[in-house]
């Protein structure tokens, strides 16, 4: 798995990191057992800050993607057995808030109803 960082970003680098494991989760990259690199390892790696590759590992955590297990650092989770219906729920409240923020942004430049879901649904193919 290679990250892409972008310093010139507005994203924080963090933010970055965490979005770009998800992706690779999603696209079967990463699956549930597969081992994270070090957190000196991928910060070394990223040319980063250890508590900015920290913080997107406890970010994942908290959100129920990885599991973190101790010495032997962070691991895919299974997150069909290790996320609570609660989160899965809070994951989907927030998703549909981010969605309605797209779309709202998306209007105001312009955008019709159906070019956003036109839009939407190829992003949506290049991930299912």
């Amino acid at each position: 798995m290679l990250l892409d960082i972008d310093l010139s970003s507005q994203e924080p680098i963090y933010r970055q990191i965490r979005t770009q494991i998800v992706s690779a989760i999603a696209t079967g990259e990463l699956s549930a057992g597969d081992q994270l690199p070090s957190v000196r390892s991928l910060a070394g790696d990223l040319g980063v800050n250890m508590h900015t590759v920290n913080k997107a590992y406890a970010v994942l955590r908290d959100e129920g993607y990885v599991v973190m297990r101790g010495r032997s650092g962070a691991v895919i989770a299974d997150a069909a057995r290790t996320v609570p219906s609660s989160k899965a729920q809070e994951h989907k409240v927030r998703i549909a808030s981010e969605l309605a923020r797209l779309a709202s942004e998306f209007k105001a430049l312009g955008g019709t109803r159906q070019e956003f879901i036109d839009l939407a649904s190829s992003q949506v193919d290049t991930v299912f």
